[in-house]
């Protein structure tokens, strides 16, 4: 691909996320030249500002949302598109009716289309099937719009044929962790808890804690610390309070309130989201990475790495790879 090729993509991304769209990326190449290095930085950005997007507009909403619908397409048996929302026209800058009729995988970029094809064939054989998997769209810019894929097969009793459904979703995972552990309070709720219960009942008829706009602002910077100095050893909870000119209920409080964590568990959080993208759009080794998102040692940053994600450095690495080829 010419140099004039990537640098208008470059373009077309920089006015999406001008726009405010910061789920596209950057087909990564493999030339190594200031245009790259540029393609790795923007893709970096769009999914750290998607993230912390996603995060702190969505954690404090009254009715939770853990999933951002962004695509769906009604899928024939022979893999060939029937229906598609609009959203995922103006998203691919597509017409509709260049999208319906035309095969599922030509709207998907090459790593994607394979997978695609793998699955396609596993899912034909299933009667009943309730399935996902990581799916990289092509638009017709040629950005990308990675996405968690959802496909369910769809019986039509009067038509006499089996269609299906895939959903493309934007994900908080932080969001699914609060509403699991709410969930398993709930099935862990008990008759010896009712006195306890009320007690909390009780509580909360008091007037809430109120954060100022200055409360605001501390946690803010707050957050803006533990972001940049994530190599950094963390002081104690009472000493990082005295830092910032609060006390340590109020940061408590303030974190919850604002971002819906702990402030270790959003400083655990913050540094694994930089070791995952330093990971997949760098090459440096897991020792660096380590040390650069304030991991103690290797080891114990594979583990923690692997709770939160669900596989390790080294099998990410090599996704990325794979995908890159």
């Amino acid at each position: 691909m010419s140099k004039k090729k990537r640098l208008k993509k470059i373009s077309n991304m920089l006015l999406k996320m001008g726009a405010g769209k910061f789920f596209y990326r950057l087909e990564r190449s493999l030339k190594n030249d200031d245009v790259e290095a540029l393609v790795l930085v923007l893709n970096m950005m769009s999914e750290e500002i998607e993230e912390t997007l996603i995060h702190q507009g969505y954690v404090n909403a009254n009715e939770t949302i853990r999933h951002i619908v962004l695509m769906s397409f009604l899928i024939d048996s022979e893999g060939y598109i029937e229906a598609v929302n609009h959203q995922a026209c103006t998203i691919l800058f597509y017409l509709c009716e260049d999208i319906v009729g035309q095969p599922f995988h030509s709207f998907l970029d090459e790593a994607s289309v394979s997978k695609w094809k793998e699955n396609w064939k596993v899912f034909n054989q299933k009667k009943l099937l309730d399935s996902s998997l990581e799916l990289k769209f092509r638009t017709k810019e040629s950005l990308l719009v990675p996405g968690a894929c959802y496909v369910n097969r769809m019986r039509w009793k009067n038509l006499g044929k089996d269609t299906f459904l895939l959903t493309v979703v934007k994900h908080s995972k932080k969001q699914v962790e609060l509403e699991s552990n709410l969930k398993q309070q709930i099935v862990g709720f008990n008759k010896e808890s009712k006195n306890k219960l009320f007690e909390i009942s009780s509580s909360q008829t008091k007037e809430k804690v109120r954060l100022t706009n200055e409360d605001i602002r501390k946690i803010g910077e707050a957050r803006d610390l533990l972001i940049n100095n994530l190599d950094k050893d963390f002081p104690s909870i009472k000493e990082f309070a005295l830092q910032i000119g609060t006390n340590t209920f109020k940061l408590k409080y303030g974190f919850k309130e604002l971002y819906g964590v702990s402030v270790y568990r959003f400083l655990r959080n913050e540094r694994l989201r930089k070791a995952k993208m330093l990971i997949q759009y760098g090459d440096r080794s897991f020792k660096s990475i380590a040390h650069i998102t304030g991991f103690k040692s290797v080891p114990h940053f594979s583990r923690t790495f692997k709770k939160q994600f669900g596989f390790t450095p080294t099998e990410l690495r090599k996704k990325s790879s794979f995908d890159d080829e």
